[in-house]
């Protein structure tokens, strides 16, 4: 038998994206003007996610830190989520993922 053993760092990468709707949120908020966007846009802009599992997993990437929650409090208080500097690096890793989806989706 063959023992691999598998690098942290890609075990670390998977332990974010290997949940359903991280990647998505993420790419989401890099779409978004400044990467900042406030709940309620996500909820409508990502199908099929509920307002539950979005919070949950906002949770988990401002933990990891790749999002950060920004509260604005004025009479009405004003809550955005924008990708951090360390977010904004994934997105860029991501890139070439996306290629490679755009390239190789269809084929068989």
């Amino acid at each position: 038998m063959i023992v691999i053993k598998i690098c942290p760092y890609l075990e670390y990468s998977f332990q974010i994206l290997g949940k359903k709707w991280n990647g998505l949120i993420i790419h989401y908020l890099s779409l978004c003007e400044n990467n900042s966007t406030s709940f309620t846009e996500m909820v409508q802009a990502i199908s099929n996610i509920t307002p539950r599992v979005l919070s949950m997993r906002l949770t988990e990437l401002i933990e990891y830190g790749l999002v950060k929650k920004d509260v604005i409090d004025t009479p009405h208080v004003t809550i955005s989520y924008k990708l951090t500097e360390k977010g904004q690096a994934l997105v860029s890793a991501l890139q070439p993922i996306q290629n490679w989806a755009i390239d190789f989706k269809d084929h068989v």
